[in-house]
């Protein structure tokens, strides 16, 4: 008996030793796998790494989205059509990616390839979003330009974070997948902190003072410009330059050429475009005190936030469990299930949830998470899709080709969106034929499944293109690394 009883109380201590260090695992592994990571690469890559991805473009990107929306909506008073233009106005620069991509290659600034382009993304985020914060009724043409500056700011400095976390996973191969899941995990937090203190913030001071809180992630990545460890060329001959350019330009292009190239990415920019963008109208309906449910800025912030909770679980889901069905198996379901849940949008502006006896708010947190999490598993086998096009020795500033092509998709989206709502009349006080529109919307989605045929039947561990290119294109050096595959950093 008093052997049975030891055993017991051993078997308890244990149990309770095995609670507390789980406990303390969970408050000190994350610390540990920081300070590996800073250890292996410098402390400065991992400071890069988050202030670009989580403060800049996850927290600084999701305040910027609602406080741009209030911006449009409330300082400016444009049409919903027009805002929604305008939208696409500002993502131009994400749309030229492929070209800071080859300046940061090929085109160095005073010995530096990395940290000169950090300085000048900062520069351009800092004196834009000051800009715009200090200047309550400013035209729309010089707002646009200062937002777009902006985004160049962003887009210059995601490309460059690229292109260090490509030159480490080739030095450090065995940390690659680590390097990717802190670029997730900075964004995805930085996202969620972001939309849950946007509208708090929209509330308190504005949308011109929200902009103006914005110059502090474009201050910190200056600092990433002036911190980085980066190799120092001396003798760099700049007239090598022009050569540099001009043979990747025609590797692209050769590559393009290919069927095996060309008509996956024709699916691709018809997949985007034809779903047209209609996200402008929706905001100003939610914000409606007499048609919509008029939500406040703290319950619009606090819905986008659920939203990123549904796109994480879309990442999650898809590296979990479908990332190895064939793409157009993949692509057909995903599609479908994004125009089946643009639906939910028409019940809420129907307003048929009230007749099932939900909520405007509780509705709509599902709505958008729902929408969410299709949207991100439509887009992770695009991406995967995307980075089994790219040839060696040009793979990443091919890959960002290849995400120009789809910011181009965006852009005729957002157009088309902007000229629908146009057409059928929906303004800042009249959603009459909002509902139409949700309606055009939602069967434009399904029209890409008829160019499926475009899409190659592999799956993600086959190869696309032909032996051929694999073999004719030769591998540049480790250090003069292109730019990062996207494709885990979401």
């Amino acid at each position: 008996m008093m052997e049975e009883e030891s055993l017991s109380l051993s078997n308890g201590a244990d149990e309770k030793t095995k609670r507390e260090k789980g406990f303390w695992d969970f408050i000190w592994v994350p610390l540990y796998w920081f300070k590996m990571l800073s250890d292996e690469m410098h402390w400065s890559f991992v400071f890069g790494v988050v202030v670009t991805y989580g403060i800049n473009q996850g927290l600084g990107g999701s305040l910027s989205r609602v406080g741009t929306e209030y911006y449009m909506k409330d300082v400016q008073k444009v049409q919903p059509s027009e805002a929604q233009v305008y939208s696409g106005i500002t993502s131009i620069p994400w749309i030229v990616k492929p070209l800071w991509g080859l300046l940061t290659d090929v085109l160095p600034v005073a010995g530096y390839r990395r940290r000169p382009y950090f300085v000048l993304a900062g520069f351009l985020g800092v004196i834009s979003m000051v800009f715009l914060s200090l200047h309550r009724k400013l035209h729309i043409v010089p707002a646009l330009m200062s937002l777009t500056a902006g985004s160049a700011g962003v887009a210059i400095a995601d490309v460059t974070i690229d292109a260090c976390v490509a030159q480490n996973s080739i030095n450090h191969p065995s940390l690659a997948a680590d390097m990717q899941s802190l670029c997730g995990l900075s964004s995805s937090i930085g996202s969620l902190l972001g939309f849950f203190i946007s509208g708090f913030l929209v509330h308190l001071i504005g949308p011109l003072g929200v902009f103006g809180l914005l110059s502090i992630p474009f201050v910190l990545v200056l600092l990433v410009g002036m911190l980085l460890n980066e190799n120092r060329m001396p003798n760099f001959s700049y007239g090598q330059v022009h050569q540099k350019l001009l043979d990747a330009s025609k590797a692209m292009w050769t590559t393009l050429k290919c069927p095996e190239v060309w008509r996956p990415c024709a699916y691709m920019y018809l997949s985007l475009a034809l779903s047209l963008n209609i996200l402008e109208g929706m905001f100003y309906w939610y914000t409606d005190a007499k048609a919509g449910p008029s939500f406040s800025q703290e319950i619009v912030g606090s819905i986008f936030s659920v939203g990123s909770v549904g796109s994480l679980l879309g990442v999650l889901l898809y590296q979990n469990i479908l990332k190895d069905y064939q793409f157009r198996d993949m692509l057909f379901w995903t599609q479908l299930l994004y125009g089946v849940s643009g639906m939910l949008d028409l019940m809420l502006v129907l307003r048929l949830n009230l007749k099932l006896g939900v909520p405007d708010y509780f509705f709509a947190v599902i709505d958008e998470c729902v929408s969410q999490m299709i949207g991100r598993l439509k887009w992770m086998p695009l991406l995967v899709l995307s980075s089994k096009l790219c040839p060696p020795g040009i793979e990443g500033t091919f890959f960002a080709l290849l995400m120009s092509i789809d910011n181009v998709g965006i852009l005729t989206s957002s157009s088309g969106g902007g000229l629908l709502l146009h057409i059928l009349k929906v303004t800042r006080v009249h959603f009459d034929n909002l509902w139409l529109a949700i309606l055009i919307r939602n069967i434009m989605r399904i029209l890409p499944l008829s160019f499926l045929f475009l899409v190659p039947r592999s799956d993600p561990t086959s190869s696309i293109l032909p032996a051929e290119m694999l073999t004719t294109i030769e591998s540049q050096e480790s250090e003069n690394i292109e730019l990062a595959s996207l494709v885990n950093n979401t």
